[in-house]
């Protein structure tokens, strides 16, 4: 378990909800500095095409930004650094301003199909995409590099991996056809069958 995330989000408050709903508090000690990210949690985060970003204004106000992308868009590019590529969008820029102001970022990484959730506390800060173009390679599809604007570089200090519960099961298109495929093989096959025995 990485404790530090259960460290730094068991606050007084918190800690006094728990208390009023379940008679006692969650007591995190000696937790480190930071947790590195693991194997398991690389391979996770290889796998996803998107995920939530939470984000802070300077009015006190959260902000949670849906980011997509390419399957693996989201780099570990060593076990305490996240980058991403930070494409053309509406140009409202409310995460990017926001990390101007706040660097603590949340992340929520989501496998439906397999009901895990993988969540990432850490300091993020964006750059300009000219001033890295040793990165460029390393984090951008070649096709969407017209599109890039900003490089997004998360310092992360810790995670934690949640149970299944309540995550409802969801699948994407390719999912779906992974699945299905197979099927469509099968009743073509037997559709060959069919019209071999009628003749």
């Amino acid at each position: 378990m990485a404790t530090r995330y259960l460290d730094l989000t068991f606050t007084e408050s918190v800690q006094r909800a728990q208390t009023q709903y379940y008679g006692r508090a969650g007591n995190i000690a000696g937790a480190p500095e930071r947790d590195p990210l693991g194997q398991a949690e690389a391979e996770f985060i290889a796998a996803r095409d998107s995920f939530y970003l939470g984000t802070i204004s300077e009015s006190g106000w959260p902000y949670i930004q849906h980011r997509g992308g390419p399957t693996g868009f989201l780099k570990l590019l060593n076990p305490t650094t996240l980058a991403f590529a930070d494409y053309k969008g509406n140009r409202q820029l409310l995460s990017t301003g926001n990390l101007s102001v706040n660097d603590r970022v949340s992340l929520f990484l989501m496998d439906y199909k397999n009901r895990e959730r993988l969540k990432i506390l850490g300091h993020a800060r964006v750059e300009d995409a000219c001033a890295h173009p040793e990165l460029i390679a390393q984090l951008i599809d070649p096709k969407l590099r017209p599109n890039v604007e900003r490089l997004v570089f998360i310092d992360v200090v810790s995670f934690d991996w949640n149970c299944p519960k309540y995550i409802t099961p969801r699948y994407s298109v390719a999912e779906v056809e992974e699945i299905v495929n197979p099927l469509r093989t099968q009743i073509v096959e037997l559709e060959a069958q069919m019209r071999t025995v009628k003749t």
